[in-house]
């Protein structure tokens, strides 16, 4: 006699995860994309430089072009110890689990930045992390797209 229940579906059951994740990594990463674009836009502004807003959309696709792809490797990196952790905690707990991954991704976030922060030859690798307000503001993205992995991939 086997304790496990019957998978009705022929797929693995990680494999309706794929797809939450994945549109969890891409908000994350337009978040901290646009994030990061408009930080250094600022500091521009601030030293007297006039951005048009033509020039502004124009650098926040280049942005989410060349930088957002970057990014959704940096956030995997932090994710994939991160979420699992989180996931296994929720076990025990099921209440906690949406707050769990949401505070898991960006936990996971912060850690990825500062790690790459810690062997890259620049003093930061995102400007806008160098401060603790940037990297908030970056950290608020991922965290809004782990409770929308926690949403999606919520058991009926």
């Amino acid at each position: 006699m086997s304790l496990r229940t019957k998978n009705t579906s022929s797929f693995p059951r990680w494999v309706g995860h794929v797809a939450p994740l994945l549109l969890a990594l891409l908000l994350a990463a337009v978040w901290g994309s646009v994030v990061q674009t408009q930080w250094n836009l600022q500091a521009l502004v601030k030293l007297g430089v006039d951005i048009p807003a033509s020039t502004h959309a124009s650098v926040i696709l280049q942005d989410l072009i060349s930088f957002a792809p970057v990014y959704v490797g940096i956030l995997a990196c932090g994710w994939l110890p991160a979420l699992p952790a989180a996931l296994f905690l929720a076990r025990r707990r099921p209440v906690w689990r949406s707050p769990l991954l949401a505070a898991a991704a960006g936990v996971g976030m912060v850690a990825a930045v500062r790690t790459i922060d810690a062997v890259a030859p620049m003093p930061v690798f995102i400007d806008a992390t160098r401060h603790l307000t940037g990297l908030l503001a970056m950290a608020i993205g991922a965290v809004i797209a782990g409770f929308l992995y926690a949403l999606l991939t919520k058991r009926q």
